[in-house]
């Protein structure tokens, strides 16, 4: 009996939209990587500079890339504004790497996050709790298998089914959850003014702004190193790894254009709205770290006040600022917080994603069986490949390392995303555009360039190269792969 299939439902509206936008970018970033940046750059107003940074560059981002969403507005988002202003071949890389890094990597270290903060509750779930430990099995490499990547897996693997059951189910679950961190960070902000403000901590972040010095990593016996222009410069970039994934997952909402109503309006809205109000409450909250805890700290320190927002626990800076306003039930909380949070945004990022291979599977350019509707209409198939790539991705590397190579591979895709929108001015000039880039050619322009030389420090810096380079290594190897796989397909896609 032949697969029943169903239909796009139009049953995102802007409110769902906004919600899918925002809880796609909050997730768990803003309560971890301002302790990384702090170390990177050492001072406040440069941390405040590169969060400040980071939300130039995601609005610029967004309110430039909102004129090719009005233009296509289908299912498969990136994906298609790329195959519209160049050729298959380039779209076909975007997916490639989406498919194999950039979303599935954001849905593994999502996940693990989500685990970790458990552990706050739940102790069983810890990094240290190994469940499966092989003996050396390339050198002295061994795999392991622990608590954290097993409640990460089915974090994935029960999001993706409930997602499956229909598009309804997936934007109800997301409008609670970002509703519910929305107002949750409103508090932490407020209360953090009201309540944590540490006369020690404003004296000794504010007195001395702009010294830039870099910090060693925890468990690093190193000097802290004072920073010169260039170097300042290269701290930023590397610094803004952390920042800009934080942000990022803006443009998701584009993936599902056929599930969205009115969408050349929606689209554009939606993500101008969503990176606005997550752009705010970033800087805010960053700002209510540096009035509670000092920004320089000791990573043998035993109070919350002495390791500082550099050396917070596990660089969780959220729940030191918590613990610090509210006692030890503030870290309760504030895990409570992080796991809706990371729940949330996971929810978000597994519903886009899936629209993406669907559309390359519809244009012969993946799994052809992935060009396929469930009964409730949604694309199950590409759903079930997302979660099984991303829950393998649970098992190898850590945070850090996949957000090395997902940033890289992302920002460097936005770059010709945006360069898009003049290809399409020149060789589409009468096309409908029912939005139009706001700041046409400068901000486009601008992103184009901060966005570049960021992808340019990644390429270069010490600590990011490695994986930035084999980001590339990845792009790159999708060119022979469409030859020998994708180009079979492309003069014959799905109907």
């Amino acid at each position: 009996m032949p697969e029943q299939q169903g239909h796009f439902q139009r049953a995102i509206t802007l409110f769902d939209a906004v919600m899918i936008v925002t809880g796609s970018m909050i997730g768990s970033g803003i309560f971890i990587v301002s302790a990384d940046i702090s170390r990177q750059v050492g001072s406040s107003g440069w941390l405040l500079v590169v969060w400040l940074l980071t939300g130039v560059i995601t609005l610029a981002g967004a309110v430039s890339y909102g004129e090719l969403a009005s233009m296509f507005p289908k299912v498969g988002g990136q994906y298609v504004y790329l195959r519209e202003a160049y050729n298959k071949l380039v779209a076909f890389l975007y997916g490639w790497t989406l498919f194999l890094v950039i979303q599935t990597g954001v849905i593994a270290a999502v996940g693990v996050a989500f685990a970790k903060f458990t552990g706050v509750l739940i102790p069983w779930f810890s990094v240290k709790n190994v469940l499966i430990k092989t003996g050396p099995l390339v050198g002295d490499y061994a795999f392991e298998f622990s608590s954290v990547q097993l409640l990460a897996i089915l974090l994935i693997v029960g999001i993706t089914a409930i997602n499956a059951r229909g598009v309804r189910a997936g934007k109800l679950i997301q409008n609670v959850l970002s509703s519910t961190k929305l107002v949750a960070l409103a508090l932490l902000i407020l209360g953090g003014l009201a309540l944590g403000l540490n006369a020690e901590a404003v004296q000794a972040n504010f007195h001395d702004m702009w010294t830039a010095v870099r910090y060693p990593a925890p468990g690093v016996t190193a000097a802290p190193l004072p920073l010169s222009l260039s170097g300042l410069v290269v701290a930023i970039g590397m610094a803004m790894t952390g920042s800009l994934f934080s942000s990022d997952s803006w443009n998701n909402i584009g993936f599902a254009g056929e599930e969205i109503v009115n969408p050349e309006r929606t689209l554009v809205r939606s993500m101008a709205i969503g990176t606005a109000i997550v752009t705010a409450l970033y800087i805010l909250v960053n700002v209510v770290y540096l009035l509670a805890l000092p920004l320089v700290g000791s990573p043998e320190a035993t109070t919350i006040a002495g390791r500082g927002i550099q050396y917070a626990t596990d660089d969780r800076v959220a729940t030191a600022v918590a613990e610090h306003v509210l006692g030890p039930v503030g870290a309760v909380v504030m895990a409570v917080l992080i796991m809706l949070s990371t729940f949330g945004a996971n929810n978000g990022i597994i519903l886009s994603g899936a629209r993406a291979y669907y559309a390359m599977a519809k244009d012969g350019l993946f799994f052809p069986g992935l060009a396929r509707l469930n009964a409730a209409g949604v694309p199950a198939r590409a759903l079930w490949a997302q979660c099984l790539w991303a829950c393998l991705l649970c098992l190898s590397g850590s945070y850090g390392q996949l957000l090395n190579y997902v940033m890289f591979s992302v920002i460097l895709f936005y770059v010709i995303t945006i360069i898009g929108i003049f290809v399409l001015r020149r060789t589409r000039p009468d096309a409908p555009r029912p939005y139009r880039a706001w700041g046409y050619p400068v901000l486009p322009i601008i992103y184009v360039v901060l966005a570049s030389i960021f992808c340019v420090i990644l390429l270069v810096a010490e600590d990011t190269a490695l994986f930035s380079r084999r980001g590339l290594m990845l792009v790159a190897l999708g060119v022979p792969v469409f030859f020998l796989f994708g180009k079979r397909f492309a003069n014959n896609p799905t109907e």
